[in-house]
């Protein structure tokens, strides 16, 4: 399953970004980066696109429902889930199923970060790290189920290989679902009335 190397790709391209906005050491090497402070924010497009370091203890975007180490638990099982359908998957398209992997990707991204960040960095117990997101973008203040957003809420890699994975993997899906057969050019009717005037 080579669609694996693009699940790799993004789970190193996350970790990288993330211990580069959160600082990381690595004494033997030499090597320390102070990162971001908790909350600070740089422009890069003005106020239209941020990085802005925070750190979520639930789902993608902000979402939380529910105790940090159940995520984690959810994220292991949803990733063997996905490992095995990607495995039946592989007489599929090659686009369909790099969109599984982008989706694989992700989940393994901001489970890295559940698991392991808290002990990491001296913050929790294992199982319950909390998510490093960092993109901050502006759009259109609009009104969604009664709750006024101003900003999208913050997220990282992970969170966007997800989303795009399975954006990709619905239209995907729609575009292989049967459609009805097409209409005969003629009826019998017409038909027979033509061969009675092609003999006449």
């Amino acid at each position: 399953m080579k669609v694996l190397y693009l699940s790799g790709a993004i789970v190193l391209l996350d970790q990288m970004t993330k211990m580069l906005v959160k600082g990381f050491s690595l004494p033997l090497l030499g090597i320390s980066v102070e990162g971001m402070h908790y909350g600070e924010s740089i422009p890069i497009l003005g106020s239209l696109l941020r990085l802005t370091y925070i750190e979520n203890p639930g789902m993608a975007f902000g979402i939380t429902l529910g105790a940090k180490p159940f995520f984690a638990i959810v994220s292991i099982i949803a990733s063997l889930v996905i490992v095995v359908y990607l495995h039946r998957s592989r007489s599929e398209p090659l686009l369909y199923r790099a969109s599984i992997a982008m989706i694989l990707g992700g989940a393994v991204g901001n489970l890295i970060d559940r698991v392991f960040y808290g002990v990491l960095y001296g913050q929790a117990p294992l199982f319950q790290g909390r998510v490093v997101d960092f993109f901050d973008v502006d759009f259109p203040d609009m009104n969604l189920f009664g709750y006024q957003l101003n900003r999208w809420p913050v997220f990282n890699i992970a969170d966007a290989s997800v989303t795009i994975g399975v954006i990709l993997l619905l239209i995907l899906s729609s575009r292989k679902s049967p459609t009805p057969s097409a209409a005969p050019s003629a009826s019998p009717l017409r038909s027979g009335s033509s061969e009675q005037q092609g003999s006449a």
